[in-house]
């Protein structure tokens, strides 16, 4: 009990000190992911959009590999980008592997499915919703897509925020492409792996705080978002907030 106590305190003390070692690892995790959370959601969101509007042969399939993709560990999305990076791999000549680069692209192939998914789903919720007036207005699937994505802005940020949440949080993937190099790759994750490992507990203690912190952060965030969109919702509606309709 007085090593776990101890722990907490010297990990709480190198938090409050901003301990260079510490938050380098912290503003690493931070780039890795939000770098590849904006090429993910870049695709994503485009895709997730024509999706819940087209209609075409095959589409029930393409939404079936879609699903299975959600639920693929993230070792194996790391295992793939080690294939494709490494020496023998199509993309070997990059000199990508174990680096920045196959992280960030580790992590924007595990959270494309998520955002595609999502946007998909919230689209095509508001298409059910207003798809045939716009199409009695002669709104084609491409402008039916982007103007349903923008009527639903606020619950796509909900999206950004939870992919961001899905690649800080993940540690397989940029384990297998990454190779923990302290200075170079070493993001939060994977140093409280090795740092339990090594048993030095206050430093993963310190950082498993931090990244509750950002993930609680990112909780919070989403709850203001969803309370912001029924303030303005009921704004337009002429409805207060919390009142049934």
């Amino acid at each position: 009990m007085s090593t776990l106590s101890e722990s907490a305190n010297t990990a709480l003390q190198l938090t409050l000190s901003l301990d260079p070692t510490l938050w380098a690892i912290v503003g690493r995790s931070l780039s890795v992911s939000a770098t590849a959370c904006l090429m993910a959601c870049g695709v994503g969101l485009v895709l997730g959009a024509w999706l819940a509007v087209a209609r075409f042969a095959g589409r029930g399939a393409a939404l079936a590999v879609l699903n299975t993709l959600l639920a693929v560990p993230s070792v194996v999305v790391g295992l793939v980008v080690y294939l494709l990076l490494s020496r023998s791999g199509p993309l070997g000549a990059l000199g990508w592997m174990f680096s920045f680069k196959a992280m960030v692209l580790a992590q924007a192939l595990l959270v494309l499915p998520v955002v595609t998914a999502l946007t998909r789903q919230v689209v095509e919720d508001a298409e059910r919703a207003h798809g045939e007036q716009l199409r009695s207005l002669g709104a084609g699937p491409l402008l039916r897509s982007l103007l349903l994505a923008w009527d639903e802005r606020y619950a796509l940020l909900t999206v950004l925020i939870a992919s961001f949440g899905r690649a800080i949080s993940e540690v397989g993937a940029v384990m297998i492409v990454g190779g923990n190099i302290d200075g170079f790759t070493r993001v939060m994750t994977t140093a409280i792996a090795l740092e339990t490992s090594k048993g030095d507990l206050p430093l993963a203690l310190a950082l498993g705080l931090v990244l509750l912190s950002v993930v609680l952060a990112l909780n919070v965030l989403v709850g203001l978002l969803r309370r912001w969109r029924e303030r303005v919702d009921g704004a337009a509606s002429g409805t207060p907030v919390g009142v049934a309709a």
